[in-house]
């Protein structure tokens, strides 16, 4: 019956053309890897979420904002999470904070 199983036979230690101390490079290759995508993925994102909220809580009634959808308005009311944007003559509506994209220079709605 053993002519069906090979026979295995154990390694005696590291083969002959590997260098010593190729675990660690592999250890060091991966921290290398989180730093990178860290410094290029993770960083840049966490400064922009910082600004977006510097951004929100800044907000005063009568700056003109643009939302993420692209409406274009005039703050009129703050409220805790929400704000009142007037965005035409008798036309007010109500977004949250985190909607709004950026703030435009004052007399922008009225140059489009």
């Amino acid at each position: 019956m053993s002519f069906f199983i090979s026979q295995a036979h154990a390694q005696g230690g590291a083969p002959a053309g590997a260098p010593p101390g190729g675990e660690l490079f592999q250890i060091g290759f991966l921290v290398l890897m989180f730093g990178l995508f860290y410094f290029i993925a993770i960083r840049p994102q966490r400064k922009r979420q910082k600004e977006h909220a510097a951004m929100v809580a800044a907000l005063s009634k009568g700056d003109e904002v643009v939302t993420h959808s692209g409406i274009l308005g005039k703050i009129v009311k703050l409220e805790d999470d929400y704000l009142v944007l007037n965005v035409s003559e008798n036309v007010d509506l109500k977004f949250q904070r985190n909607a709004v994209q950026a703030v435009l220079p004052k007399g922008t709605l009225k140059a489009i």
